[in-house]
């Protein structure tokens, strides 16, 4: 039986990417969801190396915190002079003295690039047990990039930089993808004899197939299907276009398994969500991190979603929600705020201009509007009052409110945890409830209303409002002086002897 090919995998991510003019690494830059060294990450993880090999170099402790997140499994070798990719090469096989079989070598700012080209890649050069093969693509514009330079049967003669490139050789369009395979022992050997006899005075990778081919070893070029896999990035430009190119295929990809996106070019979703069938995005919509959006679930227009789930059926509009749940069915929006630890039961509602944060919503509940729900849990049934808030903060501590099932509350409540309204209690508007109301209870917390007669009169003279209020009640004394008027005629009828003579029988009265 053959024994399975031992890989190891290369990434160089040393570079500083000064034209990106940013504190932060190039390779740490993000796109949907990973940076531009997840993505190259990711798209090399279905070899199964035995190794990853990171090469860092600017911005290193920022580079290995990363991936201590992102791929813990990975070896960072800290490249401290950068040299050139073939010195980058060299350090990172020194870290692993034993490696042996296939090298995969890939540069890290490539974010489009699929798994299944590189394992198309890996494949084509251990099936014909070359010494090293190199990734092309025939680009429209070659400006800036390795030419791929054949000889009259087509075999790679060698890899010439734009900068070392003649006239002749600057207008093949067959560039290098910057992406190889090697073999080990191979490689090794042809790495000890690179010089730094070229325009930039360094060590070049590409020089390892001239080394090969000159000593009669076998390398070879595989060519990539699309050449918008292998594009990499130096500036925000550039991000910004490999952004909206990978946008555009992650939404025809979703749209073709049953998600309906009514606005592709302002849907953004990043490649770690995942979404059911039916599901419908509206358009202006974020859909970030690990989010989850359930069939049949309607989520936009103008919403951002960050590591939430959304289940079946439910609705999300004009709202914001980070690490929150909303169950089935359930409705959000518009223009709510889920913070971390939200969690709606099915068909809950949380409406317009709510803010929900670590607080469980049960089923059929609702909070329509104009509402602050912190650190508290609700029963099922149950609706909150207009213009509430739950106060769980006293200055120091965080504190937990508590209500029922199948309860009302008043518009305009404050409870004051740690506090709990019982299973199908109401509160009265306006109450601030500081103590507990036992279930099928009301609980009233609010001052008794009086009024003071005339004083806006006494207090405000010569203002409009203290003329609207002397001409309201000049109407209202009118009105009564006609109305005393007119009851006393109607008395004095009904008060007349039936049949109109005086005394001739019995009075008709109420």
């Amino acid at each position: 039986m053959p024994q399975p090919h031992l890989r190891t995998v290369v990434v160089l991510a040393a570079g500083e990417g000064k034209r990106m003019k940013s504190a932060l690494p190039k390779v740490l830059h993000p796109l949907l969801g990973r940076t531009l060294l997840g993505h190259v990450l990711s798209a090399a993880a279905p070899l199964a190396a035995d190794r990853t090999v990171v090469v860092v170099g600017h911005g290193a402790d920022q580079v290995r915190a990363h991936l201590g997140e992102v791929a813990p499994q990975a070896t960072p070798v800290l490249q401290a002079q950068q040299l050139g990719t073939g010195h980058a090469v060299r350090i990172a096989l020194d870290a692993v003295p034993d490696t042996a079989g296939t090298v995969v070598v890939i540069n890290g700012d490539v974010p489009l690039l699929r798994p299944e080209t590189v394992g198309a890649l890996v494949a084509a050069h251990e099936e014909a047990g070359a010494a090293a093969t190199v990734l092309a693509a025939e680009v429209p514009d070659p400006t800036g990039l390795g030419r791929i330079v054949r000889d009259a049967d087509g075999r790679l003669e060698q890899i010439v930089e734009e900068r070392d490139a003649d006239a002749t050789q600057r207008a093949i369009r067959e560039i290098n993808a910057g992406i190889y395979a090697f073999d080990a022992l191979r490689l090794r050997h042809a790495l000890s004899k690179l010089s730094t006899d070229n325009d930039q005075g360094e060590e070049y990778l590409t020089d390892v197939f001239g080394l090969l081919g000159s000593a009669g070893e076998s390398v070879a070029v595989h060519v990539a299907v699309d050449h918008v896999e292998t594009l990499g990035c130096n500036d925000r430009v550039e991000l910004a276009a490999l952004r909206r190119l990978l946008r555009d295929r992650v939404n025809e990809a979703w749209m073709r398994t049953g998600v309906s996106l009514l606005d592709p070019h302002t849907t953004w979703i990043d490649v770690t969500v995942a979404l059911d069938r039916d599901a419908v995005v509206d358009q202006n919509t974020q859909l970030r991190g690990t989010t989850v959006v359930g069939a049949g679930a309607q989520v936009g227009p103008d919403v951002t979603l960050v590591d939430t789930i959304v289940g079946p059926g439910a609705s999300v509009v004009r709202s914001h929600a980070v690490g929150a749940e909303v169950g089935a069915g359930a409705s959000v929006g518009p223009y709510a705020y889920l913070r971390p630890a939200a969690r709606l039961a099915d068909k809950a509602k949380v409406g317009t201009f709510v803010e929900v944060k670590n607080s469980e919503i049960g089923a059929g509940s609702k909070v329509p509007h104009l509402t602050y729900v912190g650190d508290a849990t609700i029963g099922e049934q149950t609706n909150i009052g207009a213009a509430s808030v739950f106060v769980n903060y006293d200055g120091v501590n965080k504190h937990r409110t508590v209500i029922g099932s199948h309860a009302r509350t008043g518009a305009d409540n404050m409870f004051v945890a740690p506090v709990e309204v019982g299973d199908g209690a109401y509160t009265a508007a306006g109450s601030v409830i500081v103590d507990d109301v036992p279930a099928g209870a009301m609980g009233v917390a609010r001052a008794r209303q009086r009024n003071i007669e005339g004083w806006v009169v006494k207090r405000r003279a010569g203002t409009a409002a203290a003329e609207a209020a002397q001409r309201a009640r000049g109407a209202e004394g009118a009105s009564g002086a006609a109305g005393a008027a007119s009851d006393s005629e109607a008395m004095h009828e009904r008060a007349k002897p039936v049949g109109g003579a005086s005394g001739s029988g019995d009075t008709a009265t109420e």
